[in-house]
């Protein structure tokens, strides 16, 4: 069975678009921890970031650097103050969904 992701990526399963590229897809969370809750994510499927090939990571880094300057861009009062960048690997870390993701987490005063 494809994960859910993977779906996401074929368009299967519509979300909000934050950032795409050629290598990789960020959208708004479906269970949102914050306001601008954004999932970074490569297009090809890896099980977790410590297995997803270098050059894909760095692929990675540019997409959420590009996805927080797109958070940040909001009004005033949607503005995010700070950050959480984070990637759970393996089930004891609480990782669910068994393809490399990047959470990007804004926060607020």
């Amino acid at each position: 069975m494809e994960c859910i992701f993977c779906r996401i990526i074929k368009k299967e399963i519509p979300t909000t678009l934050v950032y795409e590229d050629d290598f990789t897809i960020a959208f708004l969370d479906a269970h949102p921890h914050s306001k601008g809750h954004t999932l970074v994510i490569p297009k090809d499927h890896y099980e977790n970031l410590l297995v997803t090939p270098l050059d894909i990571q760095e692929k990675l880094l540019v997409a959420i650097n590009k996805s927080v300057e797109i958070l940040k861009g909001g009004n005033t009062s949607t503005k995010p103050n700070g950050f959480n960048i984070t990637s759970n690997i393996g089930k004891s870390a609480g990782q669910i969904i068994f393809h490399t993701h990047i959470h990007i987490i804004p926060r607020y005063e």
